[in-house]
């Protein structure tokens, strides 16, 4: 079994890292797919909640009609937006949860704080209030997941394919999204839509995926990393050989085992203070500590402003405004858009972020997404009635560019799952050192929804008219090509390449000054690396080896 396992897994991973061959087993990937489905829950949000505004039956019951145009789409914002808002709780309390309870119950806990939200929202016969109440208390168990699943996911992993684990997180994203995209669908032509039914099955896909992480959390250890921060050696090294599938004492197990050890003593070491307010120096005053926080911060900015998290908030809205007309035709495009998406994750995750490199990756789905979205704006510039002027009707001339600008939202999307999408939750799980790791994820996460809360709220008004308070379809996706643009020069000069080094090496990166780092910081570190490596053999004492980094020396073999 663990030769049939093996050979894919050698397709996919960064070249050789040393590791046995029984380190890629099926404990591994168990854990991988039972945490990466937390990736679900945003996916699963974003591309329902269009889909209830699409029912009939939903908006009879919250009266939608017998608003005007602007209380409407601040109604469809707030009810969109609420599980964002919910969110920025959920990730900023998420780091205290994980490090009181570890990373396993964190996650049993989570699944029962969403089934009580959305319970709640399907109760709530239409009262606007409920609806809200329902959202913001799933939201705070949905802003947990991008805390929770990719910190234990780049916990586990081995370093060689560390990076398809924790975007497999991300692929799960887009499995939600597709699974709701297409349940709209098929409600919609299968469901009379004057029932409940119509937009209640599909938010039932929430309680369905909730359910299967909180009984799929049942069969998983504890992080080791996190055994260890609490000093369970005993345990951490037990679970470590499970996951490994070596015994407790083959060197493999205890060289990876001894240096995280090592290396978290040395953080406690090197703490100022102690306690939580140690932990809060450490993140603020480490200058290594500080650059990490800012790439996690910027990242989360000018990923969401970046616009595409927003379409695939309101697709099917975006697909009418572009061309497509009849609502069913709408949500099928839509949900063709999920598949392209969950696609292009999956090729992220297995081909080019292990392969390739973080950056490089991210910056191939930046020039991608911004190609679109400067496409998209120059359409709607030249045709700037769509999405104004009620009932408008392409001309002729306008539809092979309509056709043109729906194929362009298609590869904004692919763009954002080969980069930001999977960059933002990989980056910040992989850059801090073990004390501050949940800490820093959690303030970096609860950036991300507070800018995806900003962002989904702020998109409705902004795609009105300017006559009625907003900058015009055009004008949306002008600052969409804008952001990107800007995202991508921010990337090549200051974003790092980390693929293939293990965690507790991740600080040699920050060496440099800070206008160094992005271009050099790479290459500064494999030096420093060798250095490390070359003390290591002259001192050949037990205690040196006792910190040994089993991945640094292949990852010099690779230079």
């Amino acid at each position: 079994m663990a030769g049939g396992v093996l050979k894919p897994v050698n397709i996919f991973r960064l070249k050789s890292l040393g590791e046995p061959k029984e380190v890629f087993n099926w404990r591994i990937w168990f854990a991988v797919v039972s945490f990466g489905l937390l990736g679900a829950a945003r996916g699963v949000d974003e591309g329902l909640i269009s889909g209830a505004f699409n029912s009939k039956e939903f908006k009879r019951l919250i009266h939608y009609h017998s608003y005007d145009k602007v209380k409407q789409a601040n109604i469809k914002a707030n009810v969109s937006a609420m599980v964002q808002i919910g969110s920025v709780v959920g990730a900023l309390i998420a780091f205290m949860i994980c490090d009181r309870v570890g990373r396993v119950w964190a996650t049993r806990q989570l699944c029962l704080v969403w089934i009580v939200g959305i319970a709640i929202f399907m109760g709530s016969n239409g009262n606007l209030g409920a609806i809200y109440s329902g959202r913001f208390i799933a939201g705070i168990g949905v802003g947990q997941t991008p805390v929770v699943g990719p910190v234990f996911l780049s916990e586990v992993a081995p370093a060689s394919i560390r990076g398809i684990c924790t975007c497999i997180f991300t692929g799960f994203v887009y499995l939600g999204t597709v699974l709701a995209y297409f349940a709209n669908y098929g409600c919609q032509v299968h469901i009379d839509d004057t029932t409940p039914a119509r937009w209640q099955l599909p938010i039932s896909l929430h309680l369905l995926f909730a359910g299967v992480i909180l009984v799929l959390s049942l069969f998983q250890p504890e992080s080791p990393r996190y055994l260890i921060k609490c000093g369970r050696r005993d345990d951490a090294l037990a679970v470590m050989s499970r996951l490994r599938n070596l015994p407790p004492d083959h060197e493999y197990v205890v060289r990876e085992f001894n240096a995280i050890a090592v290396s978290h003593e040395q953080e406690l070491e090197s703490t100022r203070g102690a306690g939580f307010l140690g932990v809060l120096r450490e993140l603020f005053l480490e200058r290594s500590n500080l650059y990490c926080l800012h790439l996690a911060m910027l990242a989360q900015i000018l990923s969401q402003w970046s616009g595409a998290g927003s379409i695939a908030l309101y697709a099917s809205d975006l697909f009418s405004m572009l061309g497509v007309t009849g609502q069913r035709a709408s949500l099928f495009v839509t949900a063709i858009f999920g598949l392209v998406k969950l696609a292009s994750a999956m090729v992220c995750a297995l081909f080019l972020v292990d392969f390739i490199g973080r950056k490089r990756s991210l910056l191939l789905g930046i020039s991608l997404q911004a190609v679109a979205m400067i496409y998209v704006a120059g359409f709607l510039t030249g045709v700037p009635q769509l999405g104004v002027v009620a009932g408008y009707k392409l001309q002729s001339s306008e539809l092979g560019p309509s056709k043109g600008a729906i194929a362009m939202i298609y590869i904004s999307g692919l763009g954002w799952a080969l980069g930001w999408n999977s960059m933002q939750y990989l980056l910040t799980a992989e850059l801090f050192p073990l004390r501050i790791r949940a800490l820093s994820t959690s303030l970096a996460m609860t950036f991300h929804f507070a800018n995806q809360y900003g962002n989904s709220r702020a998109v409705p008004n902004m795609l009105l008219p300017l006559a009625n308070g907003g900058i015009s379809p055009s004008g949306t996706f002008w600052c969409f090509a804008a952001v990107t643009i800007l995202g991508g020069l921010w990337v090549l000069f200051g974003v790092p390449e980390t693929a293939g080094r293990s965690l507790e090496s991740m600080d040699r990166l920050f060496a440099l000054p800070w206008y160094k780092i992005g271009r050099y910081g790479n290459a500064d570190a494999l030096l420093r690396d060798r250095e490390y490596i070359e003390k290591q053999r002259e001192e050949e004492t037990d205690e040196a080896m006792k910190s040994y980094d089993p991945h640094l020396e292949h990852a010099m073999r690779r230079t």
